[in-house]
């Protein structure tokens, strides 16, 4: 059976996979191959279910987002290509509304969901050697390509509405004086290419798909993302700022970033590109400072460039150079901050 909503100014469409519909008895007499049902405009989605595909569901900022998706009541289909350890994060008696798709079950996956959130790909904050960083591109631009087709590809009638599609605010380059937004040009360092090139691959999805592209900053978050690699390094040297501690670090917290990339799901104003960043990005010496104040540690000993480059290699530009930026679009919209500032988003964080 298909459930059948036409996108107008005043619908949203949708379809429904039939192991998530019940059909009263009543209809059980009728002719239950199509079902159309009128729908209320996509701002109802927040306030309704939705059937969401994620890739990179296994990943820090994807576990949080599934977790929120399932709490709200939403159905999810985890795009992966490892069954086995998306059944480890997502065991079926704690999440039994997700549905885990490998790679050859995407295309159904993809055409009986409302909306697709695309965070797929390989970490930046390790070792990078040439091939490595061939990896870190091809991942980003592999998945993100892939699921572009299945969109385009899908029938107009249950073709997804809404895309989230992940960036990163490499996009920008590094400067110790500029401020960007969403409104700036980008780098021409080797992350600004990346980042140029996933998005570019996106921006090839069909027209009538609203768009969102998310520039995330540094995420600060429990078991995961920066701090799970600067806490220990932190720890080892006593504490201190790292580099120059006068590099930028536009940082957010887990929890806003997954409340951005939702509200962009349910939001219809959310469009273009959205930089994922806290209102209050601080100099990598406040936040060395900040931080050994809550782990009650000393802040005054800095680590040197070539400590962290002993570590990290030149994935150690990640940290050593930086950017100001700020989310003037999300700030347009409206969206609400938990933690505009880093002292209050460690402190939760770690304590």
């Amino acid at each position: 059976m298909e459930v059948l909503c036409r996108a107008t100014a005043l619908t949203w469409t949708h379809s429904i996979s039939p192991p998530f519909l019940h059909i009263p008895q009543a209809f059980s007499k009728l002719d239950t191959r199509r079902l159309t049902v009128s729908c209320a405009s996509d701002k109802t989605q927040k306030g309704s279910q939705m059937t969401v595909s994620v890739t990179g569901a296994t990943g820090f900022i994807g576990r949080r987002l599934v977790q929120r998706l399932h709490a709200d009541n939403h159905y999810i289909h985890v795009l992966t290509r490892s069954r086995s350890k998306a059944e480890l994060i997502f065991p079926v008696k704690d999440f039994p509304r997700i549905v885990i798709a490998e790679e050859p079950k995407w295309k159904d996956s993809i055409q009986g969901s409302n909306a697709v959130v695309n965070l797929a790909g390989m970490p930046i904050n390790t070792r990078w050697s040439p091939e490595i960083k061939k990896e870190i591109k091809k991942s980003r631009i592999r998945v993100t390509s892939k699921v572009i087709d299945l969109i385009n590809d899908s029938p107009d009638e249950i073709r997804p509405t809404v895309l989230v599609s992940a960036t990163a605010v490499g996009y920008y380059g590094s400067s110790e004086t500029q401020v960007f937004d969403e409104r700036s040009p980008s780098g021409n360092d080797y992350l600004a290419e990346v980042c140029r090139e996933w998005e570019a691959t996106a921006l090839k999805v069909n027209k009538d798909v609203r768009l969102a592209l998310i520039r995330i900053g540094v995420v600060l978050g429990k078991d995961g993302g920066a701090l799970a690699k600067m806490i220990p390094l932190f720890m080892m040297f006593a504490g201190g700022p790292v580099g120059s501690g006068r590099q930028w670090f536009s940082w957010i917290h887990l929890d806003d970033i997954v409340n951005l990339i939702y509200e962009a799901l349910s939001n219809p104003s959310y469009k273009g590109v959205i930089n994922g960043t806290a209102p209050n990005p601080v100099r990598l010496a406040e936040m060395c400072e900040q931080l050994g104040n809550v782990l009650g540690r000393p802040s005054w000993l800095p680590v040197p460039d070539f400590a962290l480059k002993a570590v990290l290699g030149e994935g150690a530009s990640v940290v050593l150079d930086g950017q100001k930026v700020l989310p003037t679009r999300a700030r347009e919209l409206g969206f609400q901050f938990q933690y505009p500032y880093v002292k209050d988003a460690l402190k939760t964080i770690l304590s």
